[in-house]
């Protein structure tokens, strides 16, 4: 009888300790940026704002190799739980990328993509972008592109609306 009492206090007591260590799985609804699932941002977005921390607005003219970021205000960006998705700015030029999340590294959690063009594939592509996740849930979405100044950086954010 002894035994099984030592033996249940040991459980109990292992059992807390489990519980207190480990991370609630709804504290948060989902708007940290540390190990965000790729379904996070599956769906439809559209860019509706874009900012500056510690930039002045329009010192930075081309963003993407493609326009101006003010140019991306308005665009649909669409991604599917494969890794492909698109991107259409308001005048209607589109592009088409591959997308993924980088889990890691000194800078956290980033949302990287590749731009592809006909006859490419994503594994043969170098070049592509990362930007810093900043909040992501089911209807919001920021993101921030370093730009370095000097030995620090500036960001451009960009924020998104999810589609309903």
């Amino acid at each position: 009888m002894k035994k099984i009492l030592q033996t249940s206090i040991a459980i109990l007591a292992l059992t807390f300790i489990f519980s207190a260590c480990s991370t609630p799985q709804n504290a948060n609804s989902g708007t940290t940026s540390s190990n965000v699932s790729r379904g996070k941002f599956v769906g439809t977005w559209t860019l509706t704002n874009v900012a500056y921390d510690g930039l002045v607005q329009g010192a930075v003219q081309n963003v993407f190799d493609q326009a101006s970021p003010e140019a991306f205000v308005g665009s649909t960006w669409k991604f599917t739980n494969s890794g492909n998705g698109t991107y259409t700015l308001t005048n209607g030029t589109s592009q088409t990328i591959f997308w993924s999340v980088f889990n890691g590294g000194t800078t956290g959690t980033q949302f990287q993509f590749k731009k592809l063009y006909e006859g490419d594939k994503a594994k043969n592509v170098q070049e592509g972008y990362r930007l810093d996740i900043g909040v992501i849930n089911n209807t919001s979405m920021t993101l921030r592109s370093p730009v370095a100044i000097g030995n620090s950086n500036g960001y451009i954010i960009y924020s998104f609306a999810k589609a309903q």
